[in-house]
């Protein structure tokens, strides 16, 4: 860039920083003013294009990513239906929704097979949830460090103090439990059987990526259906090819009664989300399609961007990509991190394309997210687990691509050690 054209970035760049700061929130513009204040204007692929010219690897986006930004077969979908009918009346039969649903039921555990679409994960859950108290189950079980979003039902469910505590009170019925902990949950589940609903993430992407132990999951399904419980599935991050298999429920043989979606669902290109039931459990959807509803659940130009995401996913082969990069990333970057910083790093864990790095304090994931950055790469922090910095790259990243992201998280990591020494001490 020209000095004029980075002198007309910078002006614009603060122009886009006040108006955070009028109309949308001083702490966000706060929080930008720590990246910078770089302001994202383009993204291909991998890869984003600030207003300045720079350009940086996206391994955040927290999880939405997972075939790169604008993916030409996605494009392709949304493209066409925007040019022929974007948003439908949802009075007359529309084939957009239908061939989307279509095309994600075949895609997942066999049972589940009715679709409510939504926007938001948090949309999703509310579903979920209310699936389950329409069929009778008043009693919700979730699991501490858990996230399930921030509308009141699915923050009921999101055991987080500092998120619940201006909200209160919430919605009545919801109880924590340790997650990984097969004797509470069974000693719940046999305390109220057939009144028990359990919501569940099969990875805990904003706990700080907490992988449970080998068959915990299907040991949950299993105490579920003996004491006649529900089963919910949280899939919103680690599902649609992020721990390498279709859906986290894949790992182990599991059929929830319900499956969430989202994030990755509308191919990085628009916000969809999804509940995906067995016929027993969609049933009160099925009796009224009236009870729950949403204007733009369904709307033609998202359900294209669902049939194209479902194509490239499939076409490309990108759960297996998923699976085989993550086991490419994964020992290189606990190897770098326990070489370059091991006084600072507790553990480097991860599956498929979910991969976090938990560090002896809060403060210094934050300084490494900075770092990062400073080096050419987005990641992001946990919400639930403020000490694990988390990548979540996309599954078309080519071997310059992975080199890069190594080779930066390398410089981050000696460069985190020189600013530790001079950081004060104390709390996350």
């Amino acid at each position: 860039m020209t000095v004029i054209q980075e002198s007309v970035a910078a002006l614009e760049e603060a122009e886009i920083l006040g108006l955070y700061r009028s109309h949308l929130s001083k702490g966000r513009a706060t929080l930008a003013e720590l990246f910078g204040s770089h302001m994202e204007v383009a993204s291909e692929g991998a890869w984003l294009t600030t207003s300045d010219g720079e350009r940086f690897l996206n391994a955040g986006g927290y999880g939405v990513f997972i075939m790169g930004a604008r993916h030409p077969i996605v494009m392709e979908e949304v493209e066409r239906q925007l040019r022929t009918h974007p948003t439908s009346t949802r009075i007359l039969l529309e084939p957009t929704v239908a061939r989307a649903a279509e095309a994600l039921v075949a895609v997942m555990p066999p049972g589940l097979d009715r679709v409510h679409f939504a926007l938001s994960g948090a949309e999703a859950v509310e579903t979920g949830l209310k699936l389950a108290r329409a069929g009778g189950f008043s009693r919700t079980v979730s699991m501490e460090r858990g996230y399930h979003g921030k509308t009141l039902g699915a923050l009921s469910a999101t055991a987080k103090e500092v998120y619940q505590r201006p909200f209160r009170p919430l919605v009545p019925g919801f109880h924590h439990l340790p997650f990984d902990d097969l004797d509470a949950l069974e000693a719940e589940l046999s305390a109220h059987p057939g009144d028990v609903c359990v919501i569940l993430e099969p990875v805990q992407g904003e706990g700080g990526v907490i992988i449970p132990q080998k068959g915990y999951l299907k040991r949950v399904e299993e105490l579920v259906r003996e004491y006649d419980g529900f089963l919910i599935l949280d899939e919103v991050q680690s599902g649609f090819g992020r721990l390498g298999e279709w859906w986290g429920a894949d790992v182990e043989g599991v059929t929830p009664d319900v499956l969430l979606t989202g994030k990755a669902l509308g191919g990085g290109v628009m916000p969809v989300s999804a509940a995906v039931a067995t016929r027993k459990a969609f049933r009160p959807f099925d009796k009224d399609p009236y009870v729950h509803t949403s204007t733009f659940s369904g709307q033609p130009v998202l359900m294209a961007a669902v049939q194209g995401a479902v194509r490239a996913m499939t076409e490309e082969r990108l759960v297996t990509r998923s699976m085989d990069l993550g086991a490419r990333l994964l020992p290189r970057i606990a190897e770098i991190a326990h070489r370059n910083i091991p006084d600072l790093v507790v553990d480097v864990r991860g599956q498929g394309l979910l991969i976090g790095v938990e560090l002896t304090e809060g403060g210094l994931a934050g300084e490494l997210l900075i770092e990062l950055f400073n080096h050419g790469v987005v990641a992001n922090h946990s919400m639930n687990g403020s000490s694990v910095v988390r990548f979540t790259p996309p599954a078309i990243l080519t071997d310059t691509d992975v080199e890069f992201l190594l080779n930066s998280f390398d410089l981050a990591t000696r460069d985190l050690v020189r600013g530790a020494a001079t950081m004060p001490k104390g709390g996350n």
